[in-house]
């Protein structure tokens, strides 16, 4: 049950940053964020209107949790113009695919990088990567990948959208 709570407030984390809204608890703030995020919303449907295409790219997603990764797979691609999105939650996995192939963006999800922020090791990890931190992480996906890998990461659910079209914006074709 609490998956799914989390899931839903992940989906919506996306959804509210797609669209440009802002959470405000401070009710006179609200008022005003709430009122200038109508014109906002309606920039970010014109911008969104103006469809991009990434359906050549691909998105390879490191993260902790199985049910995000597979929800995460499902909500995504729409909001960033369709590219492959393939989500992993073990470092097996996850270097198997690195090494598989070549990727557009390698994405480490929100829950991964608060876990290497408060110097936590990422569920999922093997005996070569145990007590990684990211930065070790990005130096093999850089390795693997070459220096024009886009990389992205974010504590912030409500950040991902926005930091995903930018690096989709300069990534390389993989499809």
């Amino acid at each position: 049950m609490m998956k799914w709570v989390i899931l839903g407030v992940f989906a919506l984390a996306i959804m509210m940053n797609a669209f440009g809204l802002n959470l405000n608890s401070d009710y006179e703030s609200k008022n005003v964020t709430t009122t200038s995020n109508i014109s906002t919303m309606k920039e970010t449907k014109q911008e969104n209107s103006k469809s991009v295409d990434n359906s050549k790219k691909s998105i390879l997603v490191r993260g902790c949790d199985p049910a995000m990764a597979l929800q995460g797979s499902k909500i995504l691609p729409p909001l960033v113009g369709n590219p492959e999105c393939v989500g992993t939650t073990s470092d097996n996995d996850f270097i198997e695919k690195l090494k598989s192939r070549k990727w557009s963006v390698v994405f480490f999800a929100p829950g991964a990088c608060r876990l290497n922020a408060a110097q936590k090791s990422i569920p999922g990890g093997n005996s070569q990567t145990d007590g990684w931190t990211l930065e070790q992480y990005r130096e093999l996906v850089r390795e693997l990948q070459g220096n024009e890998i886009q990389i992205v990461e974010t504590q912030s659910e409500s950040e991902s959208v926005g930091l995903i079209k930018k690096a989709l914006a300069k990534a390389r074709e993989t499809n």
